[in-house]
C-alpha cells in the first residue's frame, strides 16, 4: 500500500486503535470464537483500557501504528519481551497486530510485522515469538509467508468459557551488525 507511515503509537491514537482492534477481531475471529463475545465488544471499553494501560506507562511495551496517506490511523501492532513462563526468558513476543478490515491484503499488515521484527532484531532478541488460534488458516498463512514456523507451543485461549486452540509461532531473529 503506497503511503503508509509505522510510527510510534501515541495517546491520541487510543481511539483509532480501539476501532482497529475490535473490528479486527469481529473480522478475524468470525466463526472462530463465539459470536455472542464479538458482538459484545465495544471500541468505548476497549479504548478505556488502552488509556489505563498508557497512564502507567507502557515499559518495554512497543505499540506501533499504520498511518494512511491521509493521517488516519489504519494498523495498530503491540510488541515486547516474552511473557509465558514455559520457555527461558530472552525472546521477543508479538503479542497484537490488528489492521482496519477492509485494508486486509493491501501491506499494512506486512508493513507493521516487518517494523517489528525490524525493532526486535535491533533490541538484540533471539526470536520473535507469537499466539495464533490454530483455525485462524488466513493469519497462519500470513506468519508463515514471513518466515515463522510452528514450535510446537500449544495452549486454549478460553473466550466466554468455549476453549479456543492457539499455536505458537516463532521466527529466528538476525544478530544486528556493527
Amino acid at each position: 500500500m503506497d503511503g503508509v507511515r509505522v510510527r510510534d503509537m501515541t495517546e491520541a491514537d487510543i481511539d483509532a486503535v480501539a476501532a482497529v482492534r475490535v473490528r479486527g477481531w469481529q473480522a478475524a475471529y468470525r466463526g472462530l470464537v463465539p459470536q455472542a463475545h464479538l458482538d459484545g465488544l465495544s471500541v468505548e471499553k476497549d479504548a478505556e483500557r488502552r488509556r489505563e494501560f498508557f497512564s502507567r506507562g507502557v515499559g518495554d511495551v512497543v505499540n506501533l501504528v499504520v498511518e494512511n496517506a491521509f493521517g488516519e490511523v489504519v494498523g495498530w501492532a503491540c510488541f515486547g519481551p516474552y511473557r509465558d513462563r514455559d520457555l527461558p526468558s530472552g525472546d521477543a513476543e508479538l503479542y497484537a497486530i490488528y489492521v482496519r478490515p477492509d485494508l486486509i491484503g493491501t501491506g499494512v499488515g506486512h508493513a507493521l510485522l516487518t517494523e517489528s521484527v525490524s525493532r526486535t532484531t535491533e533490541r538484540g532478541f533471539p526470536r520473535l515469538r507469537l499466539w495464533v488460534l490454530k483455525d485462524n488458516a488466513h493469519a497462519r498463512h500470513f506468519y508463515e509467508r514471513a518466515g515463522f514456523t510452528p514450535d510446537g507451543g500449544q495452549e486454549d485461549y478460553e473466550v466466554d468459557g468455549v476453549p479456543v486452540p492457539e499455536v505458537r509461532y516463532a521466527r529466528a531473529l538476525a544478530p544486528m551488525t556493527v
